[in-house]
C-alpha cells in the first residue's frame, strides 16, 4: 500500500510555504534505509491549545497511551500497531516528506467517518436510467464541495472523543448536506427523524488508512466509510439538500470512473459501485 496525495510538494493550507521532501515510491516504507532523510517539522500554529487538539509531544503533562483507547480518545489504528520512535508515532504506511502534526488535531491516528448516501438516477417517469455504453444503472451519491480545498467529497468528518461511529455518520451528514446547524427546531427534528430511520441500515465499505493530503510522518487520517442506499428514491433521495458547516455546495452527483474527489474518496466510491453493480 502506498500513499500519494500526502507526498505532494506543498503541504495544504499553508499558501505553499511548507515544503515536503519528495519521497520516491521505493523510499516510502520505513524498513527501507534512507540515512539522508531529514524532513522539516510543521505543526500549524492555529491548532495550538485547541480543546480538540493534542499538545506538543514534549509537554510534561502529556502522557498518551499509544495504540490503545486513551480515555475518550481512540489512539488505536485500523492498520494494526504502529511504531513509536523518539516519542513520536510513525505513519503506518510510511514516509510523507514532513514531520510534525500539520493541521491535524491528534498525534498518530485521527479518526473520521464518511457516510456514502446513494440512490439510482431516474428520468422524469421515475425509471432508473442506464448508461448507454455499459447498459448498467447510474448511481448517484450526495457530494459536498469542501470549503478548504474546493474539491468534491463525501460529507464526512472527525469522530469526537467518546463518540460512536454511527453518531458521527449521522451528525456529519446532517451538518454538511442538510445544514441542520442553521435550521429551526422543527426542521432540525424532522431531519433527525428521517436520518435516524434511514441510517439504521448501512453497509460498511471501508475501514482503514486514508491517503489524505494533510497526513504527515507523525499524524494521519483513518476512516470508516458506510454506504446508505435509498433503493426506491423515496426517503433521503427526496430530501432537499442544503450545504452547511464545512461545505460550500452540495448535490446528487452521477457516479463514474471520471470522478475526481478529495483524498481516497474515489476509492470508496468504486467499492460502492462494485457492491451495487452500477455504471462505472
Amino acid at each position: 500500500m502506498f500513499h500519494r496525495k500526502c507526498r505532494s510538494q506543498f503541504y495544504p493550507r499553508t499558501n505553499k510555504t511548507v515544503l515536503r521532501i519528495q519521497v520516491p515510491d521505493e523510499k516510502v516504507p520505513w524498513n527501507i534505509k534512507w540515512e539522508e532523510y531529514n524532513p522539516a517539522t510543521f505543526t500549524a500554529s492555529h491548532i495550538d491549545r485547541q480543546p480538540w487538539a493534542d499538545p506538543v509531544i514534549t509537554d510534561s503533562n502529556f502522557h498518551p497511551q499509544w495504540n490503545k483507547a486513551d480515555g475518550n480518545i481512540n489512539r488505536k489504528s485500523y492498520m494494526g500497531e504502529y511504531q513509536i520512535v523518539d516519542l513520536f508515532p510513525l505513519n503506518p504506511v510510511g514516509r510523507t516528506g514532513l514531520r510534525g502534526r500539520g493541521v491535524l488535531g491528534r498525534w498518530g491516528p485521527n479518526h473520521a467517518a464518511d457516510p456514502i448516501v446513494t440512490r439510482w438516477k431516474r428520468d422524469e417517469s421515475l425509471k432508473v436510467e442506464l448508461n448507454p455504453d455499459t447498459r448498467k444503472p447510474i448511481l448517484q451519491f450526495v457530494a459536498i464541495q469542501r470549503r478548504d480545498t474546493g474539491e468534491w467529497a463525501i460529507p464526512g468528518g472527525m469522530v469526537d472523543p467518546g463518540e460512536m461511529i454511527t453518531s458521527t455518520l449521522k451528525r456529519e451528514f446532517m451538518e454538511e448536506a442538510l445544514n441542520v446547524l442553521e435550521s429551526d427546531t422543527a426542521e432540525r427534528e424532522k431531519s433527525k427523524a428521517m436520518i435516524d430511520k434511514f441510517f439504521d441500515e448501512g453497509e460498511e465499505i471501508y475501514r482503514g488508512y486514508v491517503d489524505d493530503p494533510r497526513n504527515t510522518d507523525n499524524a494521519w487520517m483513518e476512516t470508516v466509510a458506510v454506504n446508505f442506499h435509498d433503493d426506491s428514491g423515496t426517503s433521503v433521495g427526496q430530501f432537499p439538500l442544503c450545504a452547511g458547516d464545512d461545505a460550500v455546495n452540495v448535490h446528487w452527483m452521477d457516479i463514474s470512473r471520471d470522478l475526481a474527489l478529495y483524498a481516497s474518496h474515489s476509492d470508496f466510491i468504486a467499492k460502492v459501485v462494485a457492491k451495487h453493480n452500477s455504471h462505472w
